[in-house]
């Protein structure tokens, strides 16, 4: 199997909804790193599981929705507490609309808030 990682930072904003937040319910910023991996068994003829152009532009479509904005404000977090959880998969189902990979088989988004704490989102393409 192979694969291909393509990694992004920006800051966003946003604060939880859940009961009994803490802090995290007031608005505060996080720069994110999200990581973008493809996986295929197979490389197209010339010797690539994906063009990592189009996916850097995939990405950075997707980060140029979401860089200093507030989640909570996004369509796509409406009815949702904006956990790291959501956005990773959210991220990733604006990812594959924006780049509409052909060749892998399988895409991962790992969403970092920080230095210690990710969460991700995996699914076949």
């Amino acid at each position: 199997m192979y694969a291909v990682t393509v990694r992004r930072s920006f800051i966003a904003q946003h604060y939880l909804t859940v009961p009994d937040p803490g802090p995290e319910g007031k608005v505060h910023s996080h720069r994110f790193t999200a990581e973008v991996e493809l996986r295929g068994p197979e490389l197209d003829e010339f010797g690539y599981l994906v063009d990592i152009d189009a996916v850097k532009a995939g990405m950075d479509a997707v980060v140029d929705d979401y860089r200093d904005e507030l989640l909570n404000d996004a369509p796509a977090f409406e009815g949702l507490n904006p956990s790291v959880e959501h956005f990773a998969r959210i991220f990733c189902e604006s990812f594959l609309d924006a780049a509409d990979p052909s060749n892998p088989t399988g895409v991962e988004v790992r969403l970092w808030e920080d230095e210690e704490a990710w969460a991700s989102y995996e699914t076949e393409v």
